[in-house]
């Protein structure tokens, strides 16, 4: 018996839906954006990229959203998600991770926070005039992969400091692993206060039995998460979700609004409900596919090349890895990862990450045989060739931060500031976020102490070809520090 054709995502989808009907409608509109979708007597390449641009206001919905199109696909997914509260994020995650700051606590509040935060929520707790405390990085001795928050570090911040009004973690990890977050969600619960959860890299999780669950399933009260990660949506696409009760919604639809922009683009609206609707539709399907496929990868390239560390499930508590997540481990066949990484990319096969000891290709909902038979006939090769002694694995300095804050992230972003060359910066405090990217985590902050061990090694990561991002001086030749007393703002 055939297979069934798949029911068109659009017919469950009300924002994707109506995105297509104004592609398809003839119409000539008066209204912003001002390509009109007719950029092709302007530029005819430019109209291949601006031409199926159809804004929210009279594009989705009319220009006073009589219709609801937008409100009708996020409630849609709150249902999916298990949630009260749905608000679709053209600004990505880190939209939605800053207007989580701004929706939890007051000027001065503390907030209990993963030091593996990405760089958005760092500017958030800026924008808020939130002060972190900081929760521990946990590091596997074995591969070096941070393992995610601790059930017993959230309980012990909590004691240690009962004034905080959140808990605020990244799970899961730029490198696949799952916090204890049933147990976060205990003890956040216990002190009567949110578990917020950055879960940009975890939109598949929770679709299908016996994979990893997604944050709310763990207990969360609010989750961020990306629609253009492992989901087929447009770049910027990104869900925050809630439940109402210790994170009343009403404060989070302000601070939603208040960052985010006014003009969403209906593309990027329209991919995220329709990502919804195929995992609606098929999700425990496809994610096992994608699952299986990864399993297979990993048990192929650990064949391959002795040596090579690919890190499955199975090396994790059960939970605590997503089992889509493919993480090669390069130090026991001591290849260079940065090298591999130039040569995929003149093979036309770019990766998500590369440094010298790890590689992470991004598998998605998208992949399959034909994508996987492309990654392995260039990355296998690239391996090979690279190959050499093994090498202790080291641990990136993304996850080896020991922070020594001495002013709150914002006294630090209006504090003075001066310019001094890095070699002078070792016990001074940062004036700048500085991260290796991917994977965006901060390495220095502003408000931190610079530490002698942890310059070197973003100095070494440098050298090594990897990307040192956000800094003013991206060379890293010199550091904006906080200004000695006197000194005029810089």
């Amino acid at each position: 018996m055939a297979t069934p054709e798949p029911r068109p995502l659009r017919l469950d989808a009300p924002a994707l839906d109506a995105y297509l009907r104004t592609l398809e409608a003839d119409q000539a509109p008066f209204t912003i954006p001002g390509h009109k979708r007719r950029a092709a007597p302007l530029d005819v390449g430019l109209a291949r990229v601006v031409d199926s641009d159809v804004p929210l206001h009279a594009g989705l919905d009319t220009m006073r959203l009589s219709g609801d199109t937008l409100g009708r696909a996020e409630r849609l997914a709150a249902q999916l998600w298990g949630a009260d509260w749905c608000r679709f994020s053209t600004g990505g995650s880190t939209h939605a991770n800053q207007a989580l700051c701004l929706a939890v606590g007051r000027l001065g509040d503390r907030v209990l926070v993963s030091r593996t935060l990405h760089r958005s929520t760092f500017l958030g707790l800026v924008l808020a005039g939130l002060r972190p405390v900081w929760l521990p990085t946990a590091v596997d001795p074995d591969t070096g992969m941070p393992t995610g928050v601790r059930g017993a570090d959230v309980s012990a911040g909590l004691r240690e400091h009962p004034d905080v009004v959140a808990v605020m973690v990244t799970e899961p990890g730029y490198l696949g692993t799952i916090g204890e977050l049933e147990q976060a969600a205990v003890a956040a619960h216990a002190a009567g206060v949110p578990l917020l959860v950055d879960a940009a890299w975890g939109a598949h999780l929770g679709f299908g039995a016996g994979f990893a669950k997604h944050a709310l399933q763990c207990g969360a009260d609010a989750m961020v998460t990306s629609a253009h990660k492992t989901l087929p949506a447009y770049s910027q696409g990104a869900l925050l979700l809630a439940r109402d009760g210790l994170l009343p919604t009403r404060w989070l639809d302000a601070a939603f609004d208040a960052t985010h922009t006014t003009s969403p683009a209906g593309a990027v609206l329209a991919s995220i409900d329709g990502a919804r609707a195929l995992l609606a539709q098929r999700g425990p399907q496809l994610v096992g596919s994608l699952v299986a496929l990864a399993a297979r990868l990993r048990t192929q390239l650990r064949a391959a090349l002795p040596g090579l560390r690919v890190p499955g499930p199975e090396d994790f508590a059960p939970g605590r890895f997503d089992e889509a997540k493919l993480v090669l481990l390069l130090a026991g066949c001591g290849v260079d990862g940065v090298a591999v990484e130039a040569e995929l990319v003149e093979a036309g096969v770019p990766v998500e990450m590369a440094d010298r000891d790890v590689l992470v290709p991004m598998l998605t909902l998208a992949d399959d045989e034909t994508t996987v038979r492309r990654l392995l006939a260039a990355l296998l090769p690239a391996l090979q060739r690279h190959a050499g002694p093994a090498r202790p694995a080291a641990v990136s300095v993304s996850w080896r931060r020991a922070a020594e804050p001495t002013l709150s992230p914002r006294e630090a972003w209006f504090a003075p500031t001066e310019v001094v060359p890095v070699h002078a910066a070792a016990g001074r405090v940062a004036a700048e976020l500085v991260a290796v990217y991917p994977p965006g985590v901060p390495v220095l902050a502003p408000g931190e102490r610079i530490d002698s061990t942890v310059l070197a090694a973003l100095l070494s990561a440098r050298d090594s070809g990897v990307r040192v991002a956000y800094a003013a001086d991206p060379q890293l030749g010199t550091l904006r520090v906080i200004a000695e007393p006197g000194t005029p703002r810089g």
